[in-house]
């Protein structure tokens, strides 16, 4: 699994990025908004633990914007315990919520109820009309069953886990060739029909660097 983890103090982080890779999870670890969102750009988390107060903005309003592009499973930490603010940070869409100071091993059991209650297996993405669940390689659109292809599915998938962000032709590439879609202008190909199932104006391609997914 691979984890973004989102927090500003340098005891807490170092320890839970310790314990995460001593896991055998792959965990990169941003100490302000500004470095998730950089991360986020170059590659797709399945959970994020997410501090709620950082320095250069709120973990909860991150949280809820996040939402609106992907709904990747959150666990949010805070030193905050009052019952208002733990019903905030859940109404905000957090799928789990640990007070500070925390045990290792609380960590590692509020993982696996992440796991284990379907929130990263089943998390499904309603936008528009298309109902998208990548885990089942399911997709519906105005109600209506959709099949892809694998090549399709991985290159939906790939668009997905960066929302908004151009992704370069040479990057959905290796992804098309992966399924031996070979051909000269394969990714021309694939994207022309995944844009006739899904709808046309859901990828935008921007000359010269590559394609975008547009979800609102």
């Amino acid at each position: 699994m691979r984890i973004l983890l989102i927090e500003d103090d340098e005891a807490i982080g170092s320890a839970v990025q310790g314990h995460i890779m001593a896991a055998g999870h792959a965990i990169d670890w941003a100490k302000t908004l500004f470095q998730a969102r950089k991360y986020e750009s170059t590659g797709f988390y399945e959970l994020i633990l997410l501090d709620v107060s950082l320095p250069d903005g709120n973990g909860i309003d991150y949280l809820r914007n996040r939402r609106q592009s992907y709904p990747t499973a959150t666990i949010v930490m805070t030193a905050r315990s009052e019952i208002s603010n733990r019903i905030k940070v859940l109404s905000a869409g957090a799928d789990e919520y640990m007070g500070k100071p925390f045990s290792m091993s609380e960590l590692s059991a509020r993982i696996a109820a992440v796991c284990q209650d379907g929130s990263l297996r089943h998390r499904v993405l309603a936008t528009g009309g298309l109902n998208i669940c990548l885990a089942d390689r399911r997709l519906q659109r105005d109600g209506e069953a959709v099949d892809l292809t694998a090549g399709e599915w991985a290159v939906l998938d790939c668009l997905l886990h960066r929302p908004g962000v151009v992704v370069s032709e040479g990057t959905i590439e290796g992804v098309v060739y992966d399924f031996s879609e070979i051909d000269g202008n394969a990714v021309e190909l694939c994207i022309s029909r995944l844009r006739k199932k899904i709808g046309r104006r859901r990828i935008e391609t921007i000359p010269g660097l590559g394609y975008r997914l547009v979800l609102n």
